[in-house]
């Protein structure tokens, strides 16, 4: 699956708080295998899949219902399929122009291409478009100044030839990532509003556990939708605290969204430590405090009482008993001269 590491590498990991996103991810290798045909491409509105093409089937389809209405004109997605048979022989002819470039005349390779635009909710946007080869990033479109960027030494022709006047290929981009994009974009949030806009609030728990001198604090966010969630750690309501561990937003079966965020902190007397969440259905964001439980003073306190418990029980037997033995003549201490007991006076 090397093929798409570079989706990982390149890609824009989710839209943020109060924002939406087209994506389109495009995929060619040299040969088929590891799963995938010799060129794949798949549009995501949101991080929802709205649209696949692949050289198996040569048909561009709707992945949503919503989709298969978007455009009113019937000749909407023979259009798409069409685009789509020219950016397959594009990337078939681009393959191996890369392989030729690193010198390579055999074995699996992958050129990948991922590109869209993000529109917020205070109407400004932003676009990116990247290229990646074997899983590493190629090169990238500065869309502020409208030019490529080499990020590998064999990406240097390609750039240069793309960023001139006469080929053209950086404005036209450019162009179409803050223009067209957007327009369609703002088409596909209006026609897929129902599910696009459906905003869960989130539920939160936070909790803690101690290991010798550490404590590790989880504040776990689940229930929520849409995916973009911003949470982080605060120590005495103004210090951010760091995650140790990699946090990861996931699915769940009902469609909404899971997170959890782990730090580890050493508390000390007056500190206080508390989860802010903040996440597109909560009117403001959200600070749920972590509040130990002090297992380890009651556990002290339940084995002293325990402790004291067992000293008075066994003070009252020992008492007790010297009382007893005062009071009852038959319970004297025998005379060790004229010992009487049945085993000293048995004869072997």
């Amino acid at each position: 699956m090397r093929p798409l590491l570079v989706l990982l590498i390149l890609g824009v990991s989710g839209a943020n708080c109060g924002s939406h996103t087209l994506q389109y991810y495009y995929t060619g290798v040299s040969e088929p295998g590891h799963g995938l045909p010799v060129y794949v491409g798949v549009g995501y509105v949101d991080e929802k899949q709205i649209m696949r093409y692949d050289s198996d089937s040569h048909i561009a389809q709707p992945a949503v219902q919503w989709m298969e209405t978007v455009e009113e004109d019937p000749g909407y997605w023979e259009r798409e399929t069409q685009i789509h048979k020219g950016t397959e022989a594009w990337f078939k002819h681009n393959v191996k122009t890369a392989m030729s470039r690193l010198n390579q005349t055999a074995g699996f390779h992958s050129v990948q291409v991922m590109y869209g635009c993000e529109l917020y909710d205070d109407g400004s946007t932003r676009g990116y478009e990247q290229y990646g080869y074997d899983g590493r990033e190629f090169l990238t479109l500065d869309t502020d100044r409208g030019i490529y960027v080499p990020i590998m030494t064999e990406a240097q022709i390609t750039t240069q030839r793309w960023n001139s006047p006469e080929d053209g290929t950086a404005e036209r981009h450019k162009n179409y990532l803050q223009g067209i994009c957007i327009e369609y974009l703002r088409k596909y949030i209006s026609a897929g509003s129902a599910e696009l806009e459906r905003k869960v609030i989130s539920q939160v728990k936070v909790s803690g556990h101690q290991s010798d001198a550490v404590t590790k604090l989880h504040c776990r966010v689940y229930g929520f939708y849409p995916k973009a969630v911003y949470v982080k750690w605060v120590k005495n309501g103004e210090i951010d605290l760091m995650s140790e561990e990699a946090a990861q937003v996931l699915p769940n079966p009902d469609g909404t969204y899971q997170l959890r965020v782990t730090v580890e902190v050493i508390p000390k007397v007056g500190d206080s430590f508390s989860c802010h969440v903040d996440h597109s259905s909560l009117k403001e964001p959200l600070t749920v405090l972590w509040e130990p439980k002090n297992s380890q003073t009651n556990l002290f306190i339940i084995v002293a009482a325990a402790v004291v418990g067992g000293l008075l029980i066994i003070a009252a037997g020992v008492g007790g008993y010297v009382i007893y033995r005062k009071k009852n003549p038959y319970t004297k201490a025998p005379n060790k001269d004229n010992d009487s007991s049945p085993a000293s006076s048995t004869t072997a």
